[in-house]
């Protein structure tokens, strides 16, 4: 039992740290265990890999990543913001990197040196624009909002050339929610709006992938591609028609047998078919809470750079496991989005721990005096 009276480095992130949202995040990420042991398998199986090739990978995965976890929530919220700076810059370079040395999958440059860095630039890009909205409510004389909308071109551009309109998408979101909590003015908010929806419409006109998905989603068979262009879409839909409210057993499934991504995006339906629906809305309102709470604490925080930085963190988290979720329902196009913490991935983990570890030291409660202090040093009223 550690006493109220010790003061070390530990004791006071014991004390201070957000045990609900830790618990939910361990929570998740034993899940994620559970389900990887029913989905990844038969896919191993087919690339004659060892039965459990991406079960043990995803373990070995997972080590550094809690460790980093762990050890990023001890930061304060001014090592955050360096330390997502640093990482936002060194991101952005390496995708930058991939348009030209990376390596191509499925016709898109998204890898290089084996790691996928548009994964670790979204936690970054969301503090660092968060730093910029808080330092415009702050204080008159920095042109916050001026340089968050910079950021959010200046990051997204090279996402676009890979092309990655999943993350491109998902940054761009968590971006507008931002805005909105910065309190811009609603003609700027139309005008942003009005972007935005150019930019779609012209990415369904001139990129061909993002036209042949939406044309597949919407009409599939009056597309012109036939059956085979929508098969894990539909096999995603029949495995939690399969699975129905109960499931069939760990397991037990079957559809996850010619699913191609079942240990990646599909994992959902994975789930679906052999847990159920009901395992699948209890997921859903695992994440919902880790959600919520979030939010509720940047609702609660007097630190204007930790209630926005936190807020996108949670949105950004949201968001990504809505979009999974929807596509595994047939609900929206096929993204190429993971399930935080449940699909495999060695970038994706690593990059979620990183960014829940953010949140988890952006969370730890603090003494008003002491934000008092950090407000006043940074040249806001106290």
């Amino acid at each position: 039992m550690i006493s109220r009276a010790e003061r070390s480095a530990f004791s006071d992130w014991a004390w201070t740290i957000d045990r609900w949202l830790l618990a939910a995040l361990a929570l998740i990420v034993v899940s994620g265990l559970v389900f990887a042991m029913a989905g990844s398998p038969p896919v191993a199986e087919r690339l004659h890999l060892p039965t459990f090739h991406f079960v043990n990978r995803q373990v070995m995965y997972l080590a550094p990543a809690l460790l980093i976890m762990l050890g990023v929530s001890f930061l304060s919220p001014r090592h955050v913001r360096r330390a997502a700076i640093i990482l936002w810059v060194a991101s952005l370079g390496l995708v930058v990197a991939t348009l030209f040395f990376g390596q191509e999958v499925k016709g898109a440059r998204r890898w290089i040196f084996g790691v996928q860095p548009s994964e670790f630039l979204k936690p970054a890009f969301v503090i660092v624009v968060a730093w910029a909205f808080s330092e415009g409510a702050k204080r008159r004389d920095v042109p916050g909002n001026a340089i968050a909308l910079v950021l959010l071109p200046l990051t997204i551009a090279p996402l676009v050339l890979q092309p990655d309109i999943g993350q491109t998408m998902l940054i761009s979101l968590v971006w507008a929610g931002l805005l909105f909590m910065a309190g811009i003015h609603w003609f700027w908010v139309a005008g942003i709006g009005g972007v935005g929806a150019t930019a779609v419409v012209a990415a369904y006109k001139f990129l061909p992938h993002v036209h042949a998905r939406i044309a597949r989603f919407l009409e599939p068979q009056a597309a012109g591609q036939g059956v085979a262009d929508t098969f894990q879409a539909d096999t995603a839909l029949y495995s939690f028609i399969g699975g129905s409210w109960l499931g069939k057993g760990p397991g037990e499934g079957t559809y996850k047998r010619i699913l191609p991504d079942a240990h990646t995006d599909f994992i959902f339906a994975v789930i679906g078919e052999e847990f159920g629906v009901v395992v699948c809305i209890a997921l859903a309102a695992l994440f919902a809470f880790i959600v919520l709470r979030g939010l509720f604490s940047a609702a609660r925080n007097e630190d204007p750079f930790c209630a926005f930085a936190t807020a996108g963190l949670v949105m950004l988290f949201g968001l990504q496991s809505c979009i999974n979720m929807a596509v595994n329902l047939q609900l929206m196009p096929a993204k190429g989005m993971t399930l935080p913490f449940i699909s495999y991935g060695g970038s994706s983990l690593i990059s979620l721990a990183l960014g829940m570890g953010f949140l988890l030291a952006l969370t730890r409660r603090r003494p008003r005096s002491q934000v008092h202090v950090e407000l006043s040093a940074a040249g806001a009223p106290a």
